[in-house]
């Protein structure tokens, strides 16, 4: 895939837009994206923690870290849903190359999050293709500190970012640096194959976009997993509710889920990799 026509200024200066934190904070985000955390979304987070038994009574408190965190709303929302449920979280770490959304973030942890959880919280500056090394630097630590020491690893509609610089084999490696073994990490991002998205693009099916349009398919984002040498436990396309649908529109997509699921489930609007990094 080439990187053609791609430009990470341009999208760095969007990303620190005030439009940008209107669009990853709570408040303003839009109501599908709020219903997609508390169902689609925190359906899936639950499933991991569930199944993969963070809630083992012999394991420490869970550590986790958000990639492409935005204005935090998804890991602040995971912290919450973890500890109403008894799951402690030992500490939590959001990075985002956007220091307008890290901003934000840290603003919207002292909204949300009591004054306990938001000792655990800390949002960093850094790059996903770039995450150990940026983190690090962040937090005035040695890289070695950091390897191994997740449970958790997340990111949610970032990850494409790095397969049009043609970094995905950067980002995974970087995964796998701070995974601990037996960790798990969640990928969702958009669906190339969701005609919608096609359409709002200028793209064509019969052709493959590159540069700053490109949206990987599913095996794409699966890939650069599969070549590190994690343990695939989940590969799908799910999601029929955009993040900016008001109540009225989401409502109607909810009813529409069980039809569309059945008639064209791979057009969903979201893609799913879960990954875990083998003992």
């Amino acid at each position: 895939m080439s990187n053609t026509g791609f430009n990470m200024d341009k999208y760095l200066q969007e990303y620190s837009s005030e439009k940008a934190v209107r669009m990853y904070t709570k408040e303003t985000a839009g109501f599908g994206i709020g219903y997609l955390l508390e169902h689609d979304y925190g359906k899936i987070y639950q499933e991991v923690v569930d199944e993969y038994q963070f809630r083992n009574k012999n394991r420490k408190d869970m550590r986790i870290l958000e990639f492409g965190c935005g204005g935090g709303m998804n890991l602040i929302h995971l912290i919450l849903m973890l500890e109403r449920q008894g799951i402690n979280v030992q500490s939590a770490f959001g990075t985002d190359f956007s220091e307008k959304l890290i901003d934000a973030a840290k603003f919207e942890a002292k909204k949300y999050l009591s004054e306990d959880q938001q000792r655990k919280v800390t949002f960093c500056v850094a790059k996903n293709e770039s995450l150990t090394l940026d983190l690090a630097s962040q937090l005035n630590v040695d890289r070695n500190d950091l390897l191994e020491s997740f449970d958790l690893i997340l990111g949610v509609n970032t990850s494409r970012y790095c397969h049009r610089l043609n970094k995905e084999m950067e980002y995974a490696k970087n995964i796998e640096d701070l995974l601990m073994k037996g960790g798990v990490g969640i990928i969702i991002d958009m669906n190339n194959r969701f005609p919608f998205f096609r359409s709002r693009m200028g793209l064509r099916s019969s052709k493959k976009s590159t540069g700053e349009y490109y949206l990987p398919s599913l095996e794409e984002y699966a890939r650069p997993f599969m070549k590190r040498g994690f343990e695939i436990l989940k590969m799908k396309n799910f999601c029929w509710i955009p993040h900016s649908a008001g109540p009225y529109l989401t409502k109607f997509c909810r009813v529409m889920v069980p039809i569309l699921n059945v008639l064209a489930p791979g057009y969903a609007m979201r893609s799913l990799v879960i990954v875990r990094r083998y003992n």
